[in-house]
């Protein structure tokens, strides 16, 4: 695992998105007091002091009328995106005359979340569903400062390694390349090829809006080929000069006519979940059972964002994504978590929760589920809590007595870690299905062990799965260890189509 990946792997996505914006804010000051960009360091505090306090305020405010959690990073992140897009004023007249863009931006973009909005699930990216608002009301719009030459290598940067973060290579890459020919296209014949490249790449808002704005959670659709589709749509209408009559689309109304699509294509809205009872599902592993307010209709191994609220919330914040552990079949929702030694606040919460108590879930989301062919073969890998999406799909497996031919290598530390046992035993005495236990730690070893020992090797595979060429293979666990399984199979020559690896933001 290279450098970058193990700094992604220690931070959520949602502390990426908001040190970058932070950063990309602190070198902005700095350009400023040197004359890069048209405003002063002062004035560009100004601006963000403004649109931040009455950010909070206005969430604050909407969270209790609605008596729903407040999400903090969230608050900061869209409140900083608006400082990013919103000009700073370039004379002392425009402290002035700039006020109502950054009083109403910020309250509409918060109001947004609360108001348009079905099943607490919110339509459209806060900041840019507010700057289309004060364009139309009140004349001023944003200004997409954040595109220009100085600050073009340090959004690059970080919104390079938001899109790895997220995973979302697919979203970015197709708005990108339809953006991109349509921005030619319209443009090429009065600026020339390279000037409306120029233009396009270096002096606009694009690496800023395909990598922090498009790629919003909420707002993406929750599949890879729904991903591909809505950057597509969006690119087609992102350029300036596409226009109806005398509408001209903007980066703004480009994206929130996107969000449109997207939430036709994304389940819809969020839960509150009960919790019914807590067990322990291994050493270190809790399983939390929990009654939703309302069916959730998923696919076994999709996953959710989960947010639970609790005080003094530590860097990580109050949200996580987790595999849904059950079937579709089961009434209630399983999530099955590890604990390590020193959990973040959330766990500590999570584990302290009182059977009665509420937590809420949104965002489903995830391709790392079973093909619709029946008769295809497959392998699943998992290491360690990892076995949640697979535990998943052999309940919806077993309980809707659909044959498919299936095996399984289960990789731990130690044999009291190994979860989901019994689901296991089911499959193999009502499926058949093969499932080989192998243990890494083997200075621990029990004094009766009758499974592997070691990590997972091409030599392993081949020697448990023998006609492992012919099946598709379902790898889940921890990033490095995913990351380790996909190449010992493609130097085994399994092909990358028949090779899905289970991903969802903020894993580590």
């Amino acid at each position: 695992m290279n450098f970058i990946d193990k700094f992604l792997n220690r931070i959520t996505m949602y502390k990426l998105v908001l040190y970058s914006l932070i950063v990309w804010l602190s070198i902005a000051a700095i350009f400023a007091a040197i004359g890069y960009l048209p405003f002063s360091p002062l004035a560009l505090a100004y601006s963000t002091a403004v649109i931040l306090a009455l950010s909070w305020l206005t969430n604050k405010a909407f969270a209790k009328v609605f008596r729903t959690h407040e999400n903090i990073e969230s608050i900061y992140i869209t409140a900083l995106i608006l400082a990013l897009i919103i000009s700073p004023p370039h004379s002392s007249a425009q402290y002035i005359s700039d006020l109502p863009i950054l009083i109403w931006a910020p309250i509409l973009a918060m109001a947004s979340k609360f108001i348009l909005a079905i099943g607490k699930k919110h339509i459209f990216n806060p900041a840019a569903i507010a700057v289309v608002l004060t364009s139309l009301f009140i004349g001023q719009s944003a200004s997409w400062w954040v595109g220009t030459y100085a600050m073009l290598p340090f959004i690059v940067i970080g919104g390079f390694l938001i899109t790895r973060k997220i995973q979302r290579s697919d979203l970015v890459l197709s708005f990108m390349a339809v953006a991109l020919v349509t921005i030619l296209a319209t443009s090429v014949s009065g600026m020339g090829f390279y000037g409306a490249l120029k233009e396009a790449l270096a002096v606009s808002p694009f690496f800023f809006f395909a990598t922090v704005m498009l790629t919003e959670p909420l707002t993406t659709p929750p599949t890879r080929a729904s991903r591909i589709a809505y950057g597509i749509f969006v690119g087609a209408i992102y350029a300036p000069v596409v226009h109806i009559g005398w509408l001209y689309s903007t980066p703004e109304l480009a994206l929130c006519v996107g969000n449109i699509l997207s939430f036709i294509l994304s389940p819809k809205g969020k839960y509150v979940l009960t919790l019914v009872k807590a067990e322990k599902a291994a050493t270190n592993t809790g399983e939390f059972i929990f009654r939703s307010d309302r069916p959730i209709v998923f696919r076994p191994g999709q996953y959710m964002e989960w947010t639970l609220a609790h005080a003094r919330a530590d860097t990580r914040g109050n949200r996580r994504y987790f595999t849904i552990a059950s079937s579709p079949t089961e009434r209630d929702v399983r999530l099955g978590v590890k604990f390590y030694d020193k959990p973040s606040s959330f766990k500590k919460a999570l584990a302290g929760l009182d059977d009665g108590a509420t937590i809420m879930a949104g965002s489903l989301a995830g391709d790392f589920v079973l093909p619709r062919d029946r008769s295809r073969k497959l392998a699943f890998i998992a290491g360690g809590i990892g076995i949640t999406p697979f535990r998943s799909m052999i309940k919806y497996v077993l309980d809707s007595d659909d044959k498919r031919d299936m095996v399984m290598i289960y990789s731990n530390g130690k044999m009291s870690e190994i979860a989901y046992a019994d689901v296991l035993e089911e499959a193999y005495e009502k499926l058949g299905m093969k499932t080989v236990c192998t243990l890494t730690d083997e200075g621990r070893l029990p004094q009766v062990w009758n499974g592997r020992t070691g990590k997972i090797d091409p030599r392993m595979i081949e020697e448990e799965i023998p006609d492992y060429m012919d099946r598709t293979f379902y790898v889940s666990g921890p990033r490095s260890f995913v990351s380790a399984c996909a190449y010992a199979l493609a130097q085994m020559g399994v092909p990358s189509r028949r090779i899905k690896t289970d991903f969802f933001p903020g894993f580590a």
